[in-house]
């Protein structure tokens, strides 16, 4: 196990985020974004070797599935730095295959990654936020309010994610904590990178039937303003507000259309 941090490095006075996933597309360019806006980022991923690590950022590795490793990388993160002010769970994979033809043991690696790393590390870093009045944020997806199809255990995850963070926004207000879930719809992270493997896991944002994609830049932009305007929920691009608005209005229609759609490509 490796999670090296900046432990002979002065510390920080500078806000601190957290970001899972981080050494992947949409985690870089959320890194980026608030490293030009002053913030220090710690960057978990189960491979950082491609993370320059220096003043502003420095990257952990972690297995986010062992509990053991989890626990040691949060731990090492709070005693790095002297506060942490916000946490992006964005770590995740796709799933992508009929339910008739998946299997047990990729449904539940889907929710081991996608729901139970970030609970985990929500429990790491909930005293930690409490401390310094932050932020949970969580990167959802609109599979987490709607359903997706060929997708049944990466939206049951997204749903159990969204559900687990709404109920966890009731229980941290009263301490000053905000606890935030973005959704975007489909964000060209891995397109032609990463494709499937015999069990239909996938690098997240590498489907090609996805539906009017954005970058993750584009993504970035999106959930950080929503961020500073106060917002506890985000819809990111134009296909999540649209399958937002039309799933609350019918949910029926909603399937209709994203059957028919997703089902063209």
């Amino acid at each position: 196990m490796i999670f090296g941090g900046p432990h002979n490095r002065a510390k920080t006075v500078g806000k601190t985020a957290v970001i899972t996933g981080g050494a992947g597309g949409l985690g870089r360019a959320l890194a980026t974004a608030l490293q030009d806006d002053g913030w220090v980022t710690a960057l978990v991923d189960i491979s950082v070797q491609d993370i320059e690590n220096g003043p502003q950022q420095h990257g952990y590795q972690c297995d986010l599935t062992d509990a053991a490793q989890t626990r040691g990388v949060c731990a090492q993160i709070c005693a790095d730095y002297p506060s942490i002010d916000l946490v992006i769970y964005n770590a995740g994979v796709t799933h992508i295959t009929l339910f008739a033809e998946s299997d047990m043991a990729a449904h539940r690696k889907v929710f081991e990654i996608n729901y139970f790393a970030a609970v985990a590390c929500a429990q790491a870093f909930l005293l930690p936020l409490r401390h310094s009045k932050g932020t949970h944020l969580a990167i959802s997806s609109v599979a987490g309010f709607s359903p997706l199809l060929w997708r049944t255990s990466y939206a049951a995850s997204k749903h159990a994610l969204e559900g687990f963070f709404k109920s966890l926004r009731s229980e941290e207000r009263k301490f000053g904590v905000r606890t935030v879930i973005a959704a975007p719809s489909f964000v060209a992270t891995n397109i032609g990178n990463g494709g499937r493997d015999a069990s239909g896991l996938a690098r997240p944002g590498s489907a090609k039937d996805g539906v009017d994609y954005m970058s993750a830049p584009e993504a970035v932009v999106v959930i950080l303003n929503g961020l500073n305007r106060k917002r506890d929920f985000i819809p990111v691009g134009r296909v999540a507000w649209l399958s937002w608005g039309v799933n609350r209005l019918s949910p029926r229609i909603f399937q209709r259309l994203m059957e028919r759609k997703i089902n063209r490509e």
